[in-house]
């Protein structure tokens, strides 16, 4: 699977999940911490440009995973 690249539209870390907008356009896509922190990644914040991985959960759902950050 090829990677999309998006922007962050918010990610609050208090409560550890967040949102990316897709380049592509498109519905957002969650982020939970756990993924931010798997990747390797210090922390997101708003209009940070990344590169990521979708992943569809055993609820259904899609989920960003494997982030990038983009210069």
């Amino acid at each position: 699977m090829a990677s999309i690249n998006g922007t962050v539209k918010f990610f609050n870390t208090t409560k550890g999940f967040g949102f990316i907008t897709p380049d592509n356009g498109g519905k957002d896509h969650f982020v939970h911490i756990s993924a931010v922190q798997r990747s390797g990644v210090d922390g997101l914040y708003e209009n940070d440009k990344v590169s990521y991985d979708v992943e569809t959960g055993r609820d259904g759902r899609e989920s960003a995973v494997n982030l990038t950050l983009l210069k």
